[in-house]
């Protein structure tokens, strides 16, 4: 059995993971980053980029990750291909198993591992994934200026984000199976008050269809789950808001966590209910869910981190 023996390990290797792989390599004390399944993070599948400081043009969501991980690996990070099954918080070390059966330890653990946004499922949704279907109106909203969106949901995030999208669509509408909605009630007056926002009750949508080349959503087919009538309603982008899930079922029973999964660290901080283990971005973060505020994060969970073994 492959055993490999760190000082920190970083589990996770979107901005987070990779600003706290900079933070802690240029501390000298050569990290290893374990990518997981999805290396790069959510940030990957996102086509273009405008809001990430120090970038004057749109960059691909790929790209930046790559430039995130050479960095980190310049200053002395390692990064490895594994997907963790098993923790095991209450020993020290901290130890970690891969899939692949090899053994990490580790003094200090930065969990990076981010959070899910729940989707459809629908064959037509993952083909226009970063071609006019998004999960997250504050990345991508401004791609959609003077243009007609769908956004699907019924709870707060999808009340906010077909408010936000007000600012750039020409048209919204929102497509909630029930005939009532979720959010609080503060939100549901601001969504009726707003002539720009139209919604649609009792109502799935059942694919989504558009152009090949380029690639890019020209309308979506909807399906009244109550008249059982089926029809098309014209978009250029559709933005699912049904939640995320934050990826943290490894360390259930362990450490602390929040009611809706993501871990509880303290406040103004990164440590968690266990010392020498810190948690940063969208495993943590159910509110903002930015690449720039996952990498400030990523940087605090590193300094803390440092902090601690010195200790």
């Amino acid at each position: 059995m492959l055993m490999q023996n760190r000082k920190v390990i970083i589990l996770g290797s979107g901005p987070a993971g990779c600003t706290a792989a900079l933070y802690v390599a240029r501390a000298m004390m050569s990290p290893l980053v374990i990518q997981g399944i999805q290396p790069g993070g959510q940030l990957t599948i996102a086509s273009e980029i405008e809001n990430y400081p120090g970038f004057i043009d749109p960059v691909k969501g790929t790209w930046l990750m790559q430039q995130m991980e050479i960095q980190a690996t310049n200053y002395g990070a390692e990064v490895v291909m594994d997907h963790i099954v098993k923790v095991f918080l209450d020993e020290y070390p901290f130890k970690l198993i891969g899939d692949g059966g090899t053994t990490y330890s580790c003094s200090a653990l930065i969990i990076c591992t981010g959070a899910q946004a729940r989707w459809l499922g629908l064959p037509s949704e993952e083909k226009f994934k970063g071609y006019g279907v998004s999960a997250c109106a504050t990345c991508d909203g401004f791609f959609f200026r003077d243009k007609e969106v769908v956004v699907v949901g019924g709870g707060n995030t999808a009340v906010e984000e077909a408010l936000f999208l007000t600012n750039f669509a020409k048209r919204v509408t929102l497509i909630h199976r029930r005939d009532e909605l979720k959010a609080e009630n503060v939100l549901q007056d601001r969504l009726f008050k707003n002539k720009a926002i139209n919604v649609v009750w009792n109502t799935v949508i059942d694919e989504i269809k558009g152009y090949n080349e380029p690639r890019q959503v020209t309308h979506v087919v909807l399906h009244n789950v109550k008249t059982e009538v089926s029809y098309e309603l014209a978009a250029d982008g559709v933005f699912v808001a049904i939640g995320h899930s934050p990826a943290t079922d490894l360390f259930k029973g362990q450490l602390d966590m929040r009611n809706d999964g993501y871990i509880h660290t303290h406040p103004n901080s990164t440590t968690t209910s266990i010392p020498g283990v810190f948690a940063a971005g969208d495993v943590t973060d159910n509110v903002f869910r930015q690449a720039i505020t996952s990498a400030g994060m990523g940087c605090m969970a590193a300094l803390e981190a440092e902090r601690w073994l010195s200790a």
